[in-house]
C-alpha cells in the first residue's frame, strides 16, 4: 500500500488532503481491506463494496463530500509540499518592491492634468502568484524556441510593468508615460497586454475578460499540434494562463475546458486568482466560488489543485480532530470572507471562532493580530510553489489552480477587500505611509508629503536585483518579451494559381469551391504545403472541402480508434496525430482561437503557419468580433473565408443565416483586409498578394501583420478565364472594369461585387437591347480597401496642403467615365455607400436592407429589388435624373419587369453547396 510521501500529492475525486489522520493505524486497516479485496476478487468487487460503503454513510448520516467538490482546504497536504528551493527573505524584498512601484505607477497617472486611470487591486491581489512564477517556473525565449506562453490578466499589468523596470527592461520614463501612448511615445505604456502596441513586450492580449483562457486553451493545443507535425519543437513549452475568478462567469471562459481534458493538455495550467470580488461586489457572497470552480473544472476532467490556505492555518487544521474547523470553513460563504478580510482581529475571533468552544480553544494562544494575520493561500509563496511544481508534473490532464486572495492586498484599510477598490486608483499620503511601513521600504515621509510619489529601486548591483537577473537566467531570459524569428517564405510562383485563373470551363461552381480548388493546389507546395491550417466549425463537407479529407486529415491527437462509418467512400472522414485539418466542432470561438494560435505561431514559436478560417458567413464577424480584434491585437496572420456570404445567396436558411453586414463589421477592424470577389482568377491573385505581403516580403510601408477576409459564395456559376489585359493593381485595390458596354448611346457604369456582378452582367445587356443604354461593369472587389484608401489620401491632404493633393484610388478610376454609377451587391446599400463621396459621378447604390428570409433567389432578389432587373431600373432612374431618358420609362420598366410583384422573379437556381 502505498502511504505518506509516496502517495501522489494530487488527490483526486473529492478526498479531503489537509485534513489530519488522528489514528493511522485504523486508516492503514481500511487501506489494507481494500487493497486485499482488490488483489484477491478484482476492481468490479472492490468499486461494488465501495459504492455500497458511500450509500451506507450516506444512510447513517456521515458527512461524505461529494465527487466534484472536496473540503475548503489546500489540496496539497502541508507534509506533502516540496522544498522549497527560492530564498524567501530575497523574493520578499523584490515582491514588495514590485508591489510599489505597481501602485506608485497607477497613483502618479492620476496626477492633476493627466488622470488617465489603471488598477492596483488585481495585481495587488495576485502579486505572489506571479513572483512565484516569474523566479522558478516562467520559461524564456533565450533558449531558441518559444518557451513558456504566458497569459497575463489584463488588469494585472501593472505590476509586469513594475517588475520589468526593476530588471531595467523599463525605465522611469517610461513608468511614467503609463496609458500616455501617443503624448509621451515612444516612452508609452499600453493600459494592458497589447501586443500591437509594444510588439517587443507582450504577447497575448487578455484584457477582453473571456477570451484569455479560451485563447491559452487553444494555445496549448496548437502547441501539440505543431510538435505531432514535425513543424516545431514545443515539448518544454507550458501554457499558463492568469485568470479572475469573476472572469469565469465570461462563457468563453468555460465553454471549451472539455476540449482541453479530453485531449489531455497537461502542458496547460490555469491560476484563477480568487480574490472573492468582482469590478463592484463580490463574486458569489452568498456561496463559495473557489468550491463552484472546482466542481465545473472537475467535472470536465481537469486536475484541480485548491491553493485557500496560507501556512499559518496548518497548526489549526492540525488539531481540528473534530473537523469542526473544516466545517466551519466549508459553511462560511464568500461574502463573509470578505468581511474578515477588513475586520480586526477581535472581530474575527468573535464571528468565525466563537460560536464553538473547540474553535475557540484553538485560537487561545493566539494574540489579535496574528489571528487578523490568518492568511490566504494565494499570498504564500511556498504554498504557490507546491501547487505549480505539482501542476507541471502532473500528466495527461490539464490543471487549473485555485488560489485565494484578498483584493487590495498590501495596500492598506482603505483598499483591502473593499467593494469599491477596483475603482480606486490613487492611493492618499495617509496610504502610501502605511503601505510603505508594510513593504519595510526605505522612503521617507519627506518623499512622500513634497511632489509625487517616487518610485524605488535598490539598485543594479543590489542582492534583490542580482537574485532577479540570476533566477530570469536560469529559465532562459525576461517574461514577457515577443519575439519575432521568421524567416519569409518561399512562396510558389504562378503555376500554383493557373487553373483557378483558367476559369471553370464549362462548370458552374460556386465561389467557395474556387477557393477550395486553389487551396489544394496551394496545399501541394512542398515549400509551404505543410504550413497550411484549414480551420472549419464542423461545415467542411458544407464548404466542399471533405475533398482534404483523404490526402490532409483531420487533427486528432488519439487518431482514429473506430471504423469510420463512410470508410468505402473516396472522401471517408478520416483523423490522424499528424493530420493537417483542425475540426473544432460547432463552435465558432473555438475556431477563431486556433486560427488567432495559428495565425501567431510565426511569432510565438518562429515558425509561420497559414491559418484558412472557412465559416458560415453570418456567424463570423457577427459571433466572434471580440476574438477578430484580439486576432489585430496579437498581429496574427492568416485567411478568414466567410462562405455563404450575402443576403439572399443561402436559399432557404432564413434570418440568421443572411449575412448582409459582415463586411461593415470588418470595415471597424484596421487589421481585417476584405475583399469580395466575384471570379477565380480574382480569388488567385487576392490569395497570392495576402501570402505576399504576410508571409513573403511585405511592400514598403506596408503592414504584414494582418489578415485576409474575402466573402465567398455557394451559388454556382460559370467562372471565366482571366482576361488578357486584366487589371490586376485594380483587383487589389478594390475596383476594376470587368466589361466594357459596346452597345447602346447613352453611357451608364454598374458597380458591382461578388455573386452580384452576373447580374450587373445581365443588367448590362438588357440595358443595351432594350433601352439603349451602354454600360460599363466593374466588379468592386473590395468596398473597404476603396474606402480606407480614400481616408488616408483625405487625411494627408487634411495635414500637407501645401504638397500636392492626392486622389483616392476609386476617384482616380472613374475619372473620365460618363453617365451615372449605380452600386448593387448582396450587402445593406451601407456596404457600397462606403465609397460614395468619393465617386466623381452622380452615385446611387441598391442593397438588401433589412432581415433576411428563407425563400428563392430570385425572389429575395426582387424583393430587396437588387436583381437584374431592379439595377436597370436603378439605372434608368438615374439617367432620368439627368435628363437623359424621359421619366415615363421608369413606370414601364417597372410594369415591363414586374418588379413589385416577387413571383414574378425567375427563382434562379436551387442549392448550391459550397
Amino acid at each position: 500500500m502505498a502511504s505518506g510521501s509516496d502517495r501522489n500529492p494530487i488527490i483526486i475525486g473529492g478526498l479531503p488532503s489537509q485534513v489530519p489522520d488522528f489514528d493511522p493505524e485504523e486508516t492503514a486497516e481500511w487501506l489494507d481491506s481494500l487493497d486485499a479485496a482488490i488483489d484477491e476478487r478484482g476492481r468490479e468487487r472492490a468499486r461494488y463494496l465501495m459504492l455500497r460503503l458511500i450509500e451506507r454513510a450516506r444512510e447513517k448520516r456521515v458527512a461524505v463530500p461529494e465527487m466534484r467538490s472536496t473540503d475548503y482546504v489546500n489540496t496539497i497536504a502541508t507534509k506533502d509540499e516540496p522544498f522549497f528551493p527560492g530564498n524567501e527573505e530575497i523574493e520578499r524584498k523584490v515582491l514588495n518592491a514590485t508591489r510599489w512601484n505597481a501602485a506608485v505607477m497607477v497613483s502618479r497617472a492620476q496626477r492633476p492634468g493627466i488622470g488617465v486611470g489603471g488598477h492596483i487591486a488585481t495585481f495587488a491581489s495576485s502579486a505572489s502568484l506571479y513572483d512565484v512564477g516569474f523566479n522558478h517556473f516562467f520559461r524564456g525565449k533565450d533558449g531558441g524556441d518559444g518557451g513558456d506562453q504566458i497569459f497575463f490578466q489584463g488588469h494585472a499589468s501593472p505590476g509586469v510593468y513594475a517588475r520589468a523596470f526593476l530588471l531595467d527592461r523599463l525605465s522611469e520614463q517610461q513608468l511614467d508615460a503609463f496609458r500616455q501612448e501617443k503624448s509621451k511615445a515612444p516612452y508609452g505604456l499600453s493600459s494592458y497586454p497589447h501586443p500591437r502596441l509594444m510588439p517587443d513586450f507582450w504577447e497575448f492580449p487578455t484584457v477582453s475578460m473571456g477570451l484569455g483562457p479560451l485563447g491559452a486553451i487553444y494555445q496549448a493545443r496548437m502547441n501539440r499540434y505543431l510538435q505531432a507535425r514535425g513543424i516545431a519543437d514545443t515539448s518544454q513549452s507550458h501554457v499558463w494562463a492568469f485568470l479572475g475568478d469573476g472572469e469565469m462567469d465570461e462563457p468563453e471562459s468555460l465553454g471549451q475546458l472539455s476540449l482541453a481534458a479530453r485531449e489531455g493538455l497537461d502542458n496547460l495550467t490555469f491560476v484563477v486568482n480568487c480574490n472573492l470580488q468582482r469590478l463592484d461586489g463580490p463574486v458569489r457572497g452568498n456561496g463559495k466560488i473557489i468550491q463552484e470552480l472546482e466542481s465545473q473544472f472537475r467535472g470536465a476532467g481537469w486536475n484541480v489543485i485548491k491553493l485557500v490556505w496560507d501556512r499559518s492555518w496548518d497548526p489549526l487544521l492540525a488539531q481540528d480532530r473534530d473537523g469542526v474547523l473544516v466545517n466551519k470553513l466549508n459553511t462560511t460563504p464568500d461574502g463573509q470572507f470578505q468581511t474578515y478580510a477588513t475586520e480586526t482581529g477581535s472581530y474575527i475571533r468573535e464571528h468565525f471562532f466563537g460560536d464553538d468552544h473547540r474553535l475557540r480553544r484553538m485560537v487561545e494562544g493566539l494574540t489579535d493580530d496574528q489571528v487578523l494575520h490568518l492568511g490566504r493561500g494565494g499570498h504564500d509563496h511556498k504554498k504557490i510553489y507546491a501547487a505549480y511544481k505539482a501542476a507541471k508534473e502532473h500528466e495527461g490532464q490539464p490543471t487549473v489552480i485555485l488560489a485565494q486572495t484578498v483584493k487590495g492586498w498590501t495596500l492598506g484599510p482603505n483598499f483591502e477587500g473593499r467593494n469599491a477598490t477596483h475603482q480606486m486608483k490613487k492611493l492618499t499620503t495617509e496610504d502610501l505611509k502605511r503601505f510603505r511601513d508594510r513593504l519595510h521600504l526605505p522612503i521617507t515621509d519627506k518623499q512622500l508629503e513634497e511632489g509625487y510619489p517616487p518610485y524605488y529601486h535598490p539598485g543594479a548591483k543590489s542582492e534583490e536585483i542580482q537574485y532577479m537577473h540570476d533566477r530570469r537566467s536560469s529559465l532562459g531570459g525576461y517574461v514577457p518579451t515577443r519575439v519575432v524569428r521568421a524567416k519569409p517564405l518561399n512562396l510558389p510562383d504562378d503555376k500554383a494559381y493557373a487553373v483557378t485563373r483558367k476559369g471553370s470551363g464549362n462548370q458552374a461552381i460556386a465561389t467557395t469551391m474556387a477557393f477550395v480548388r486553389l487551396l489544394k493546389d496551394l496545399m501541394r507546395d512542398k515549400e509551404i504545403g505543410k504550413r497550411f491550417v484549414p480551420i472549419a466549425p464542423d461545415e467542411y463537407r458544407t464548404f466542399g472541402m471533405d475533398s482534404l479529407f483523404p490526402s490532409a486529415k483531420i487533427y486528432n491527437p488519439l487518431g482514429q480508434m473506430y471504423e469510420s462509418v463512410d470508410r468505402e467512400l473516396l472522401l471517408a472522414y478520416k483523423e490522424s496525430p499528424t493530420g493537417q485539418m483542425l475540426h473544432d466542432g460547432i463552435s465558432e470561438a473555438g475556431c477563431t482561437a486556433s486560427l488567432i494560435a495559428a495565425g501567431s505561431s510565426y511569432a510565438t514559436h518562429g515558425e509561420p503557419l497559414i491559418p484558412v478560417y472557412v465559416f458560415y458567413s453570418m456567424f463570423g464577424f457577427q459571433r466572434t468580433g471580440d476574438q477578430f480584434w484580439q486576432m489585430g491585437d496579437q498581429l496574427a496572420r492568416g485567411f478568414v473565408l466567410g462562405a455563404t456570404a450575402g443576403r439572399t445567396t443561402l436559399t432557404g436558411e432564413g434570418l440568421q443565416h443572411a449575412d448582409g453586414h459582415s463586411h461593415l463589421l470588418a470595415s471597424t477592424n484596421p487589421a481585417a483586409v476584405a475583399y469580395d470577389p466575384a471570379f477565380g482568377f480574382e480569388i488567385a491573385h487576392i490569395v497570392k498578394d495576402g501570402l505576399r505581403r504576410m508571409y513573403g516580403r511585405p511592400n514598403a510601408g506596408e503592414d504584414p501583420n494582418v489578415f485576409y477576409y474575402l466573402t465567398v459564395y455557394n451559388e454556382p456559376i460559370v467562372h471565366p478565364a482571366e482576361p488578357a489585359d486584366v487589371d490586376v493593381e485594380g483587383i487589389l485595390k478594390g475596383l476594376h472594369r470587368y466589361r466594357a458596354g459596346t452597345e447602346g448611346a447613352i453611357p451608364a457604369q454598374i458597380l458591382a461585387s461578388g455573386v452580384a456582378v452576373p447580374w450587373a452582367l445581365e443588367a448590362q445587356q438588357i440595358l443595351a437591347a432594350e433601352w439603349d443604354v451602354r454600360a460599363d461593369v466593374w466588379s468592386a472587389t473590395s468596398w473597404n480597401e476603396l474606402r480606407r484608401d480614400a481616408v488616408r489620401a483625405e487625411e494627408h491632404n487634411l495635414l500637407h496642403p501645401e504638397e500636392e493633393q492626392r486622389v483616392p484610388y476609386v476617384t482616380r478610376k472613374l475619372t473620365g467615365t460618363e453617365g451615372p454609377v449605380v452600386a448593387v451587391s448582396d450587402w445593406m446599400r451601407a456596404v457600397p455607400d462606403q465609397i460614395s463621396r468619393w465617386v466623381p459621378n452622380q452615385y446611387q447604390s441598391l442593397g438588401a436592407d433589412g432581415f433576411g428570409f428563407a425563400d428563392t433567389r430570385g425572389a429575395a432578389r426582387r424583393f430587396f429589388h437588387i436583381d437584374a432587373q431592379s439595377v436597370v431600373l436603378g439605372v434608368l432612374t438615374e439617367l432620368a435624373k439627368q435628363g437623359k431618358i424621359d421619366r415615363s420609362v421608369l413606370k414601364q420598366a417597372i410594369d415591363r419587369y414586374q418588379l413589385l410583384d416577387v413571383t414574378a422573379a425567375d427563382p434562379g437556381a436551387a442549392g448550391g453547396d459550397a
